[in-house]
């Protein structure tokens, strides 16, 4: 599948090149009886999708008004090529691209035990995507599993816990410390002042990484199997949408040092980077989060930026450990959001962004 999935990707970054910048993982995952989606704003760059006519090649899924989607069945399990045209209004082609559809059977293939560590920001600090990730996992035909973490939030259901605060970054797991006040209570747990991967040295003032530690203390002395990542908003939203490479390349440039520690500290773990996840399609979100001072289109642009060059950065990156989960395709820009917020989603968007990782998980024994 491998060999396969490089030849689309291929093919997938020269998308975009077009004024739209159609934009294609490699790959769509997806398992029998959970919806999988690619919305058309997630896949383009513009502020009126509805202004162009998307037509999906596949001999699975439908096309709706804004959206691409199916719901697969036990017969559907393999891999279909899916090609996504998109025309103007008058039926000119403007852009192609392509990627591949991997749907996974039901029954997994091993039975052996799940390890799952899910690392992130304010989205994960909610915990409706693990919430849902736990939820899926308990289906029939899935091994047992066990979630790793020191966070629990009063969101996560119970057996859920995580990495994941909010307003974090790639490299506050890297570098995030605070020493100790004696007599001072430890801050929000939405907020934590200490990476979680971080030990004070023998001097107590300083911090030092260390993920083997950090397994033997919190994980049983074992490390996880799948480390999943789901980061970039807060590294770049303050970027200049006009010229955003030079801050999402520095970030990149964290997110590879964070990936290559857990590679090394984990050998064998397989490391899932969810594409950095798309706004909400209402400017009045924004308007609610941040009046005007960011507003949804620049927001949009960076965000758009930032797959693409994770796309660049992070294809073809399986000798290192590192997958890609499309993440960014399978959230409904409308109605996975709230009319009041910009960036963090309702509980269907998260739920989503929980399908998306779980059907990841599911194409690999």
């Amino acid at each position: 599948m491998h060999r396969i999935l490089s030849l689309f990707c291929a093919l997938t970054i020269s998308a975009f090149a077009g004024d739209l910048q159609l934009t294609l993982p490699p790959a769509v995952y997806a398992t029998p009886d959970v919806p999988m989606s690619i919305y058309h704003d997630n896949i383009v760059l513009t502020e009126t999708p509805e202004s162009y006519r998307f037509e999906f090649t596949c001999k699975l899924g439908k096309s709706e008004a804004r959206r691409w989607t199916l719901t697969p069945t036990d017969s559907d399990v393999g891999d279909h090529p899916l090609a996504v045209t998109v025309k103007d209004a008058a039926g000119k082609v403007l852009e192609q691209g392509r990627t591949m559809l991997h749907i996974s059977p039901r029954k997994s293939a091993s039975a052996k035990p799940l390890r799952l560590l899910i690392v992130g920001d304010s989205l994960t600090h909610a915990s409706v995507y693990p919430n849902e990730i736990a939820r899926l996992l308990a289906l029939p035909g899935n091994p047992k599993f066990i979630l790793l973490g020191t966070h629990k939030p009063s969101g996560a259901q119970p057996g859920v816990v995580h990495e994941g605060y909010g307003g974090w970054k790639w490299s506050d797991f890297l570098t995030k410390f605070a020493p100790e006040t004696p007599g001072v209570a430890a801050g929000p747990l939405a907020r934590k002042a200490t990476s979680p991967f971080i030990f004070p040295a023998a001097d107590g003032k300083t911090g030092v990484f260390n993920l083997p530690r950090y397994f033997k203390e919190y994980c049983d002395v074992q490390p996880p199997d799948v480390v999943t990542f789901l980061l970039g908003i807060n590294d770049c939203f303050g970027a200049d949408p006009n010229n955003p490479d030079a801050k999402i390349n520095e970030v990149l440039d964290n997110a590879d040092k964070l990936l290559a520690a857990f590679h090394k500290a984990a050998l064998n773990a397989k490391l899932a980077v969810g594409l950095t996840t798309p706004p909400n399609a209402r400017q009045e979100g924004f308007t609610a989060n941040y009046q005007d001072k960011y507003p949804r289109w620049g927001w949009k642009r960076i965000q758009h930026r930032i797959v693409q060059l994770m796309l660049k950065r992070l294809s073809n990156r399986e000798k290192d450990g590192i997958f890609i989960v499309p993440t960014e395709l399978n959230l409904d820009p409308v109605d996975g959001y709230p009319n009041n917020n910009g960036v963090h989603p309702n509980p269907i968007g998260y739920a989503q962004i929980g399908a998306s990782f779980y059907s990841w998980m599911k194409s690999k024994p």
